[in-house]
């Protein structure tokens, strides 16, 4: 196996260095003007290798970048922040049946599936009703039924605010998170066609 003292050298290309005035082969490629990104590995300038010398010695990636996105480009799981249904913690599992409330194993294999049916059935329901799934899912944070009518949506959201608030909860923050799902529950569906 023949190795070349150059990694990255791409020889017989037939492609003349991309600087102007080199007449030399272009055999090693440099990053173009449009970025890698959803639609493509993007475009690749090619140079000879006094010019890619000359390129890679100005080059900086992290260009345009705040030190936060610097920092977060430079930690070694970059890129695989995003969890996938299998690699969540909960493998998208529902919790396993507490064994004691059950005198039969079989009876707690059983009320997990009906569970389960139920969230079938419920989703079954609500796509023959016309009522997406994202608008399903805003219902189910609220906790209202798919007959709900714009005041009971409203009296729903008015009485949440006030139990998750923090200012109703002497400053305890600690149910953000619940309060920025039921404000985003209600801006879903407050637009939805069911309720205008």
């Amino acid at each position: 196996m023949k190795h070349d003292r150059f990694h990255g050298r791409v020889s017989g290309s037939g492609r003349r260095c991309e600087a102007p005035g080199c007449e030399q082969a272009g055999e090693f490629r440099a990053p173009g003007m449009r970025p890698a990104g959803f639609d493509g590995p993007g475009d690749w300038r090619w140079f000879c290798l006094d010019h890619v010398r000359e390129f890679n010695s100005g080059y900086d990636w992290f260009e345009g970048m705040t030190a936060d996105e610097i920092l977060s480009a430079q930690s070694p799981i970059s890129g695989w922040a995003s969890e996938t249904r299998a690699f969540r913690p909960t493998a998208d599992a529902d919790a396993a049946p507490r064994w004691a409330d059950f005198d039969d194993p079989l009876d707690a294999i059983s009320a997990r599936a009906k569970l389960r049916r139920g969230d079938t059935m419920r989703a079954y329901e609500a796509a023959g009703r016309g009522i997406s799934p994202e608008d399903r899912r805003a219902l189910d944070v609220l906790g209202l039924g798919f007959d709900a009518d714009r005041k009971a949506l409203r009296s729903r959201y008015s009485q949440l605010v006030r139990k998750y608030h923090p200012d109703r909860n002497g400053g305890d923050r600690t149910h953000e998170a619940r309060l920025r799902a039921v404000v985003d529950a209600y801006q879903r569906l407050k637009k939805s066609p069911q309720f205008a």
